[in-house]
């Protein structure tokens, strides 16, 4: 089964890194990218999201506030923030929404073990 997943992140380079893994994961996957919160939540609401990967640090919202909005709006959704950012109260606050943290710079296993997770999560609830 394919899913799309909402890749967010300032950065070009950042995007297309996270593209690429996710490529060689899961070919068969979609991907929409934003560059900011606002273009997020203007993206899920054209497109759609199964799955958000989104940066910690982003000018304006940051990725946590742009997390709980988007599990507000779909609960169920698999949520990862990726940060090099790792003190105690952001890992907290991002267990505390119901995200998971995805330590920059992201490597193909963590990547691996968030998506099979998230897979596991959809075959639950079918």
């Amino acid at each position: 089964m394919s899913y799309k997943v909402l890749i967010v992140d300032d950065s070009k380079l950042a995007r297309m890194s996270i593209a690429k893994l996710l490529a060689a994961l899961q070919p068969e996957w979609v991907w929409v990218e934003a560059t900011n919160a606002d273009e997020a939540m203007a993206r899920f609401a054209e497109n759609g999201a199964d799955i958000a990967l989104l940066d910690f640090n982003m000018p304006g919202r940051d990725g946590l506030a742009l997390a709980s909005q988007l599990l507000s709006l779909k609960p169920d959704m698999p949520v990862a923030v990726i940060s090099a950012n790792t003190q105690h109260e952001i890992l907290a606050r991002t267990e505390q929404i119901g995200a998971a943290f995805l330590p920059k710079p992201l490597t193909q296993q963590c990547l691996s073990t968030f998506l099979a997770s998230a897979k596991q999560r959809f075959q639950a609830s079918v």
